[in-house]
């Protein structure tokens, strides 16, 4: 679990470095898929994957807009706010967290139950997703994007048995 939420964050990273090459008008405009841009796509990793570790632990969700936050300095910054937080959770997950239960009450009183093993994995699986979106809007402007590969990244520390 935490070799993956690492691999995500160095990817994620990387990509906040790879868009220091796009003018502000690139990292805005509005693109097909996703939340409908690179730089809403970024904003919306970091807020999905903390708003989900604060649910669990019942702490208070994040509403702000990202209206506030669309400058990729702004949105760096908010990640780099919520990732002590997020990262103290997964660096304590263990084995006995995979079945604690969480109860999503949704509109209406309807309810949805996970496991919080499910929603970590989740969260997981939410930030590879729209890192192939951001892939796939990096060669249409003409642009190599990051590479997804995990391998060679230096994560083997941090593998089953190791976490």
């Amino acid at each position: 679990m935490q070799t993956l939420f690492r691999y995500n964050w160095m990817v994620r990273e990387e990509w906040y470095k790879w868009c220091e090459t796009l003018s502000e008008e690139e990292l805005l405009q509005p693109r097909t898929g996703g939340v409908g841009g690179i730089l809403k796509t970024l904003f919306h990793i970091a807020d999905v994957e903390w708003s989900w570790i604060m649910a669990m632990q019942g702490k208070p969700d994040f509403e702000e807009d990202f209206a506030e936050y669309s400058t990729l300095d702004k949105v760096k910054e908010l990640d780099a706010r919520f990732r002590p937080e997020v990262e103290a959770f997964v660096l304590g997950w263990h084995e006995g967290l995979e079945r604690n239960i969480f109860v999503d009450k949704r509109y209406e009183g309807e309810k949805a139950i996970d496991a919080w093993g499910e929603i970590m994995r989740h969260i997981i699986a939410h930030e590879i997703h729209h890192i192939g979106q951001l892939s796939v809007w990096a060669r249409e402007l003409g642009h190599k994007p990051v590479s997804a590969n995990l391998i060679g990244r230096g994560l083997r520390d941090t593998l089953p048995g190791k976490e």
